[in-house]
């Protein structure tokens, strides 16, 4: 099995090939998996990209809780969509049930006083008219919300009160409203909610499994685990529902039922090319980075810094993608509103016209594309001149 040709069927499953045009932002997170969101622009970059989605629908349906960001696999945030809500906050309920755990041991906490910090965050909320932030939240609970001094401090836990908002969102009894409604900021407020039943966790991992291998077939067992942040023994049961078949790799396998589909892929000819975020599905769902990059571009240096491209885990800015191969690096500069880009292909009308499609989508509709919450124009100066210098 060629390496262009996996990529291109990874890129066709993503939905990079213009298939989902048209779709809404829910149909395309159940079709090409959950979009990881830190604050930055990589949700409304994916989903520009796949359907050509702008902000403003994408945004309606966050308002309407068609879609939503909610901790889930390996206790990070995604945006999901509503039929994997239950999954989701299933099986990233193990985070918060860890971070009390060690504030059990470490910080004197004790389970019942924060299961009644939990009941006065609910009483709270439901008594209030509007999302309230977590200086609010910790006002209203007054003496249930313990200080937890320089031990919590040393620990990244100054008070019981994330704690608190860490199981209740588990459970689905409160959500992070985002501030002004954008995914790509982390400003929120809580409000009351009741997400329904939480799916039990060995269903919850099953279904995982099979909504992975779904998006990310071929792939391989070690990069579910990575993706779910299953131990080996909890993945290996996972799978076992699963009718998984070797794709052609020894480490890669796809369900049965794709792989006719796949045995027929035929690579594009033409260029396809979609701008991303170094955080989207199409490196995330494998972290693989050898496979997406030719290996002469793996030699290239690190935009910024001092590493060669096939050194790094992840990508050290957004990405240029055709048909699943890195094929360029790219930054958005809001001060002269535009992108700045570093193409490994050479430049031709059908990548200039994605490009300005995206420049647009990005300077009218965003304002600015960082990469996560702190990312700002003076942080990423060192890659827009490395871009610019070629």
């Amino acid at each position: 099995m060629s390496t262009s040709r996996l990529r291109a069927w990874w890129a066709h499953r993503q939905g990079l090939d213009g298939r989902l045009r048209g779709a809404s932002a829910a149909d395309v997170l159940e079709q090409t998996g959950w979009a990881r969101s830190v604050g930055g622009s990589g949700p409304y970059l994916g989903l520009f990209a796949r359907a050509r989605l702008h902000r403003e629908a994408v945004d309606a349906e966050v308002a309407r809780l068609a879609i939503h960001e909610l901790p889930s696999a390996r206790g990070c945030t995604y945006v999901l969509p509503a039929a994997d809500f239950a999954i989701g906050l299933a099986v990233g309920a193990g985070a918060p049930e860890g971070e009390l755990a060690a504030a059990e041991r470490h910080l004197g906490v004790t389970r019942a006083e924060v299961e009644q910090l939990c009941a006065a965050v609910v009483d709270a909320l439901e008594a209030a008219d509007a999302p309230l932030d977590p200086a609010a939240l910790k006002t209203a609970a007054g003496p249930a919300v313990r200080n937890l001094g320089d031990a919590g401090r040393k620990r990244g836990v100054t008070t019981t009160l994330p704690l608190a908002l860490g199981l209740l969102q588990a459970r689905g009894d409160i959500r992070r409203a985002p501030v002004n409604g954008r995914l790509d900021q982390q400003r929120y407020g809580y409000v009351r909610w009741n997400a329904g039943s939480v799916s039990e966790v060995d269903t919850a991992r099953a279904e995982l499994a099979r909504r992975y291998f779904g998006w990310a077939a071929p792939a391989s067992l070690k990069q579910f685990r990575w993706f779910s942040g299953f131990t080996a023994s909890v993945a290996k049961k996972a799978v076992e529902a699963l009718e998984l078949v070797p794709a052609g790799e020894p480490d890669l396998v796809l369900p049965k039922e794709l792989s006719d589909e796949f045995a027929e892929f035929t690579e594009p000819d033409e260029p396809r090319y979609a701008l991303l975020a170094g955080v989207d599905g199409i490196h995330l769902l494998h972290r693989d980075m050898g496979r997406l990059l030719d290996p002469a571009d793996a030699a290239r240096k690190t935009p910024g810094g001092n590493g060669t491209l096939g050194a790094e885990a992840d990508p050290p800015c957004h990405v240029i993608v055709d048909r699943g191969r890195i094929a360029g690096l790219w930054e958005f500069d809001p001060e002269a509103g535009e992108i700045v880009y570093q193409s490994f292909v050479g430049e031709g009308d059908a990548l200039r016209e994605t490009v300005a499609e995206t420049e647009n989508f990005i300077r009218d509709e965003l304002g600015d594309a960082r990469s996560f919450s702190l990312d700002s124009v003076k942080s990423r100066a060192p890659r827009l001149a490395a871009l610019r210098a070629g």
